[in-house]
């Protein structure tokens, strides 16, 4: 299959190897860990195939406990924790080469009608087709794509374009809040299946949220002078939604001390609905020397990608 979306549904489509048991595929990357966002999408999948499938998953919670390696397939052990008259849960470890790399809890709720409120949306944003794609505003700046990220961008399952155009000099994040936005969509259909567009959605959350994190200290693009890996992960999921459909991710990171920086970010639709909410915890360590990473793509496209940190 050559369509990244199409390749992200076949990430997703685990194999079933006993009652409990699910074997998913991890793709051989030129990354030293695998994507987490792949790892919590893949989770999510096992814990959904348990259910009878009329609940939608409504919050989950997960830790990133080793670095998962590219090219090894990876276990998902699920536990049936209750099936409750209106709650599901149920938890996940995922095993790889014997060792537990990650785990994650999920809820899942019967549709019921309730009360609403939403906060309104932060500020007013380009529409996405106002906005260049990450590899024009690379194209633009250096006058071409180097093949490598050629490369990267045919095999990106996402379409991601930042509100706020890419910072490429020291001297751009002066001042620069620890916000950041971008558009998003799957580049191609994923299907009808509502538990493959709520796992896409759980694999394109973890590539961009610690940006905001960044932002303040190190231009997103360019040689990179932190090393960076998630170390846990929220959602909680309010309306329905389609992952190949234009959805704004808002992200903010609160703070960062320790070692660590927290990122929040709230996804919408076109409409202004808030869709998801989201909440991550970064591990941020400094390089001995700068790492001429160019990562217009998000986190999931370098080296030293999300997904477990060697403590």
């Amino acid at each position: 299959m050559t369509n990244p979306a199409e390749r992200l549904v076949d990430l997703l489509d685990l194999e079933q190897i006993e009652v409990n048991i699910f074997r998913g595929r991890s793709p051989q990357e030129s990354l030293q860990r695998v994507f987490g966002g792949q790892v919590a999408g893949q989770a999510l999948v096992a814990a959904g195939r348990t259910t009878e499938g009329d609940r939608p998953v409504h919050s989950l919670h997960a830790y990133f406990l080793r670095p998962g390696r590219p090219g090894v397939p990876i276990v998902y052990q699920v536990e049936r924790v209750r099936d409750g008259r209106s709650f599901t849960t149920r938890r996940v470890v995922a095993v790889q080469q014997g060792r537990t790399i990650f785990n994650l809890t999920a809820s899942f709720h019967q549709p019921e009608p309730g009360f609403e409120h939403q906060l309104p949306m932060r500020r007013v944003v380009p529409a996405p087709e106002e906005l260049p794609t990450v590899a024009d505003e690379v194209r633009e700046h250096l006058g071409g794509l180097p093949e490598a990220l050629e490369r990267m961008a045919r095999r990106q399952p996402f379409d991601i374009r930042y509100v706020d155009r890419l910072r490429w000099k020291p001297e751009e994040i002066e001042g620069a809040e620890p916000r950041s936005a971008v558009w998003m969509r799957a580049v191609g259909p994923l299907g009808e299946d509502p538990l493959i567009h709520t796992c896409a959605l759980t694999y394109a959350s973890d590539m961009t949220l610690l940006d905001a994190v960044r932002i303040p200290i190190e231009p997103l693009w360019g040689p990179r002078g932190f090393d960076m890996a998630s170390l846990d992960h929220a959602m909680w999921f309010h309306r329905p939604f389609r992952a190949d459909e234009w959805f704004l991710y808002d992200q903010e990171s609160p703070i960062a001390t320790g070692g660590r920086g927290l990122a929040r970010g709230r996804i919408y639709d076109r409409a202004g609905n808030l869709l998801v909410s989201v909440v991550q915890e970064g591990l941020l360590r400094p390089h001995t020397k700068s790492h001429s990473l160019e990562r217009p793509y998000g986190e999931a496209q370098g080296e030293g990608a999300q997904g477990g940190a060697e403590a």
